[in-house]
């Protein structure tokens, strides 16, 4: 019986000292799965330490592992689709860099594709993260819900696995950035949750700043949803006949008491508010229009500098193309 075969794809930041620790529990674990084969793929999101070097090492002593070099730090997401673009595995597999997510506990991943689930993803009990990467994540879901429609009940995390068909879609994808999260979910409607153990970093903290979380977020709503623009203009037309009806209010109140002044605070007040409101929503319909603008200009959601490792590469590495994916 053929065995099928597993990608593992990482994507790599800071991770010199934990990502062959790594690597090792995947190849320990994957040797009990006798169902599958494996290979993995390392992509080094240009990190300023030695974290390159570390994973050539490893390429150097397993032939199973490939690297991938991006010529500058793109984010996690562009990382995950330059690593999809050299897997040639029928599961694809994404977990972290630095230990947290069990790699020890694919199986259940992987029990649950067989199952008959498109994507599988893990759920924690209790998250080891602090609290800021505990309410960044609640505010994600909140977007997740709210912008793209994922149902409540699914928890979504960054080790998950997929079916081929999944991956061949998020492919598909070409544009600037890219969240993989909203690609899954409009792949498919078939996606479950196993629960998993959450552990501690092996060392270092965290590369998310609120920065990166802010701009993660907008990435995702005005990247695959259209909600916000909606949202402008039901809050434009809310504003306009909260307008009309103080207008009226105003007409009325000094028919009524030609002595009360009309109050110069409340006019600008209004002015205010509404200046503030077109701004908003001028500044929403901007990043809209700006993304289309750098899309249009074939904006790279990556630029390869060099792939080492695999069968098909030499032990020293091949120079790539910039790629537009």
């Amino acid at each position: 019986m053929k065995k099928k075969l597993v990608s593992f794809v990482i994507p790599c930041y800071r991770s010199q000292n934990t990502i062959g620790k790594v690597v090792e529990e995947i190849d320990t674990t994957m040797e009990t799965l006798a169902a599958y084969d494996h290979e993995i793929i390392l992509v080094n999101d240009c990190s300023p330490d030695d974290t390159f070097e570390a994973i050539e090492d490893i390429c150097r002593n397993k032939k199973h592992v490939i690297g991938v070099n991006l010529a500058r730090n793109f984010g996690q997401h562009a990382a995950l689709m330059a690593g999809f673009h050299q897997v040639k595995g029928d599961i694809l597999v994404c977990l972290d860099d630095d230990g947290q997510t069990p790699a020890d506990e694919v199986g259940k991943l992987l029990e649950g594709i067989e199952k008959g689930a498109d994507v599988v993803y893990a759920r924690y009990a209790h998250k080891h993260h602090n609290a800021f990467r505990n309410f960044g994540s609640r505010v994600n879901d909140w977007m997740l819900c709210f912008m793209l429609n994922k149902p409540r009940e699914l928890f979504i995390s960054s080790y998950f696995a997929a079916r081929r068909f999944v991956l061949n879609e998020m492919l598909r994808y070409e544009n600037a950035y890219p969240y993989v999260i909203g690609l899954v979910l409009r792949a498919t409607k078939r996606i479950t949750n196993v629960d998993v153990n959450h552990r501690d970093r092996m060392e270092g903290t965290s590369g998310y700043t609120l920065r990166k979380l802010l701009a993660l977020w907008f990435n995702g709503f005005t990247a695959f949803s259209e909600k916000p623009l909606r949202i402008a203009t039901m809050t434009g037309m809310g504003c306009a006949a909260f307008g009309f009806l103080y207008a009226i209010y105003t007409v009325i109140k000094k028919f009524v008491n030609p002595a009360v002044p009309v109050g110069f605070s409340a006019l600008m007040s209004a002015i205010m508010f509404l200046g503030g409101m077109i701004m908003l929503m001028l500044g929403m319909i901007g990043e809209y229009v700006g993304r289309a603008y750098i899309c249009m200009n074939n904006a790279p959601q990556y630029v390869v500098r060099e792939i080492v490792g695999g069968d098909e590469y030499e032990e020293n590495g091949s120079e790539a193309e910039p790629a537009c994916k």
